[in-house]
């Protein structure tokens, strides 16, 4: 599988009204909980979280929205070259826009994203990933995971639109 290598360069990167388009995901899995004593077992959800390299605090698989591609296509990519991981796309969580403090003067006006994020079920971890030298992934429960949000945004990501979405999704 040579084809596994990280997209570099801007040259295809998609733009909105001065904002940079960003695809993303909150890659997620099913746990059951360890307290098995009730009948009916509790599943807990776990997010997939990566380390920033550019500082402390972890995030979600996130980058440039390029112009080959469909925005889904884009927030898949990013998790398997970030975070190594494969799955199924279960819905869109959501826009939020942020600055890009790498990308400032990279693009001029102000380093404005505007990231759509998506609810990403993992179906599986790679061994192997293309940015693996750099990344560590970490799962985690949800208040752990708000807690170790290096961005406001992401964090918000996870609060409102995760976990909207999760109580949305999970009744039955």
């Amino acid at each position: 599988m040579s084809d596994l290598v990280a997209r570099t360069g801007r040259l295809q990167q998609r733009y909105e009204a001065g904002c940079r388009l960003v695809a993303g995901c909150i890659p997620f899995r099913w746990k059951d909980s360890e307290d098995s004593s009730d009948a009916k077992s509790e599943k807990t959800v776990e997010v997939l979280m990566i380390n920033s390299t550019s500082g402390p605090g972890l995030l979600f698989p996130k980058g440039g929205w390029e112009n080959d591609e469909t925005v889904e296509e884009a927030a898949e990519r990013e998790a398997l070259e970030e975070a190594g991981v494969r799955g199924e796309l279960m819905g869109l969580l959501g826009h939020y826009h942020f600055k890009s403090k790498t990308h400032q003067e990279e693009f001029g006006s102000e380093g404005l994203c505007k990231a759509a994020m998506f609810a990403l079920l993992v179906k599986e971890e790679l061994e192997s990933w293309p940015e693996q030298s750099t990344r560590q992934r970490k799962w985690l429960v949800i208040p752990e995971a708000v807690k170790s949000c290096r961005h406001a945004w992401m964090q918000e990501a996870l609060e409102e639109g995760f976990s909207k979405w999760c109580a949305d999704n999970m009744e039955g």
